[in-house]
């Protein structure tokens, strides 16, 4: 039998010892602004023809990558099932044995949950329930009624289906695998450390560039994606607390002097937070929205249809759980049917675009996982973020949208929830609640709130781009890159929604987001292939913890 070699625990990458890119590689970083500038640069300057490829490519990727989004993500959530439940990787820590995490529990849920969805919820937890309660698949198959009460638990149970289990399991498989060979190998805190099992040192050359590049850009265009809705929202916020109506189109929509204000006001306030660094500014705002998130919760489980509430969140979890391996599974192919059709469209607008979203988002948010869940067990991370997110989620759901829809079904909100842009539809809600005064008093929440995820998410961007830039280190030498790529997504951001509003953002993306994805399922194999060695490591006597304790605070 072979000898057994310890794991690999040096994966050198070659990084700048002078000069503004000091301690950067210049392989990384360079074509990444490159990639990304290229991006804003042709939108602003070929509006029509970038729309045009951009759209093609689109079209191209859901006619063709449809059933490789819905199968890679079903993937996602069974492997990290059975990495909670096998005995010989849910007992290992991420870090040495005696190691106990840095962050409590509150903080490490606030963390996570703020940089992870929680924009969408301030936008999708009232606006896709109502969505979903007018039409989805069994709507189109003909099985329910659009805006009828036996139609009211599938609108759950596609909401779940978008926000649960899938979610939070390509976040969990992305910071698993990086936290594993970071606090366990000794290697840089970066995303081609976690494919060394497959490919070992071969990842200190182009082929690490490569993936550390395909994240970055994932990256950019998944924040990207968030702040564009989140832009949208934070305008009508602003736009109903009388900030002013030219901030909003006739139509609802945020205007181009809407758009560069928030982003100056939201970006600037993510770059100073940034500066700050992990344990200070984001952490900070993280318990702030936490906060601010528990107080509207509150005040819409107690004010709010709290009896359609409770059904949503109880009979739609248990509606999704059953239901939740056929949707994981199912692809709907267009067959020239009315039918048919209609069903892949729903499936392409709804379900891929959230699986391309996903995984565009995986690389920051699961390093940024990774960074804050040194010392946790596998099976306590896995479970952590997976399962009481995805709750947090279900909770949101069933109390904002439940509200909505019985709004709409009793005859209160007359359609106006229905008619409202998607970001506006939470303010009209509130609104319709409380009156006029308190409404506003509840906007100026809202929008606090909201600004507090938009910069959460955006400061936690820019530290998860810089971070793999400088090969994992996330030394002070990055500041002037922090400032850079701040502004940098300012403009990525503006550029997309000023010449193709969300649409251009969201191509961009589902385009951005598929190499990634074949990325997150080579950390799969790669995970199992590490943690099945390590035992083979143990039974010999060979260790496979070849990074040192950190030091004692």
């Amino acid at each position: 039998m072979a000898k057994i070699k310890p794991p690999l625990s040096d994966l050198p990458i070659k990084t700048a010892d002078k000069g503004f890119y000091n301690g950067f590689s210049l392989d990384v970083t360079v074509t990444s602004k490159l990639a990304v500038g290229g991006l804003v640069l042709w939108a602003v300057a070929f509006p029509e023809q970038a729309g045009g490829v951009l759209g093609g490519l689109n079209t191209f990727i859901l006619a063709n990558f449809a059933s490789w989004y819905i199968y890679v993500m079903a993937f996602f959530v069974v492997v990290c099932l059975a990495l909670a439940v096998w005995p010989a990787a849910g007992k290992l820590r991420l870090g040495h044995d005696d190691e106990r995490p840095e962050f409590d529990n509150f903080s490490w849920f606030s963390m996570m949950f703020g940089a992870g969805i929680g924009v969408g919820m301030l936008t999708w937890a009232v606006a896709e329930p109502i969505y979903h309660f007018r039409n989805n698949p069994e709507v189109i198959q003909g099985l329910a009624d659009g805006e009828s009460m036996n139609n009211f638990m599938n609108a759950y149970k596609y909401s779940y289906l978008h926000w649960g289990f899938s979610a939070w399991s390509s976040y969990a498989i992305t910071g698993l695998a990086l936290a594993f060979f970071a606090y366990r190998r000794g290697l840089p805190l970066t995303i081609r450390s976690s494919l060394t099992p497959l490919f070992g040192s071969a990842l200190s050359g182009p082929l690490g560039h490569l993936v550390d590049i395909v994240a970055v850009i994932a990256t950019v265009l998944g924040v990207a994606q968030t702040l564009g809705f989140g832009v949208e929202q934070f305008v009508a916020g602003m736009s109903k607390i009388g900030i002013g109506d030219w901030l909003v189109t006739a139509e609802g929509n945020a205007s181009p002097a809407g758009i560069v204000v928030a982003l100056v006001v939201i970006m600037g306030a993510s770059t100073l937070s940034a500066l700050s660094g992990v344990g200070k500014g984001i952490k900070w705002l993280s318990n702030i929205n936490m906060g601010l998130s528990i107080f509207l919760l509150a005040f819409l489980m107690i004010f709010g249809s709290t009896w359609f509430g409770m059904q949503a969140l109880f009979m739609g979890m248990i509606d999704y759980l059953i239901a939740l391996p056929k949707m994981l599974f199912t692809v709907y192919h267009a067959d020239g049917t009315e039918t048919g059709d209609a069903l892949s469209g729903w499936q392409g607008a709804w379900t891929v675009f959230y699986w391309a979203w996903w995984v565009a988002f995986a690389p920051f948010v699961g390093l940024f996982l990774a960074r804050i869940s040194r010392g946790r067990t596998i099976r306590e991370f896995v479970l952590g973020a997976m399962i009481v997110p995805s709750i947090m989620c279900f909770v949101w759901f069933s109390f904002a949208g439940g509200t909505a829809i019985d709004m709409e079904l009793s005859g209160v909100a007359d359609g106006a929830i229905f008619a409202s842009t998607d970001g506006a539809k939470i303010f009209t809600m509130t609104g319709l609640m409380l009156g006029d005064v308190l409404g506003w008093g509840m906007a100026v929440i809202i929008v606090i709130l909201l600004m507090t995820y938009l910069v959460t998410s955006a400061d936690s961007a820019v530290l998860i781009v810089n971070t793999i830039n400088a090969a994992g280190d996330e030394g002070p030498k990055a500041r002037p890159h922090i400032i850079f790529w701040g502004v940098t997504l300012g403009l990525v951001v503006a550029a997309l929604l000023l010449v193709g509003g969300l649409t251009a953002i969201q191509t961009a993306m589902v385009i951005g987001a598929l190499p990634f994805s074949v990325v997150m399922l080579l950390m799969c194999f790669s995970l199992f292939k590490a943690i099945y060695r390590d035992g083979l490591r143990a039974r010999h006597g060979v260790t496979s913890i070849t990074v040192e304790l950190p030091p004692a605070e």
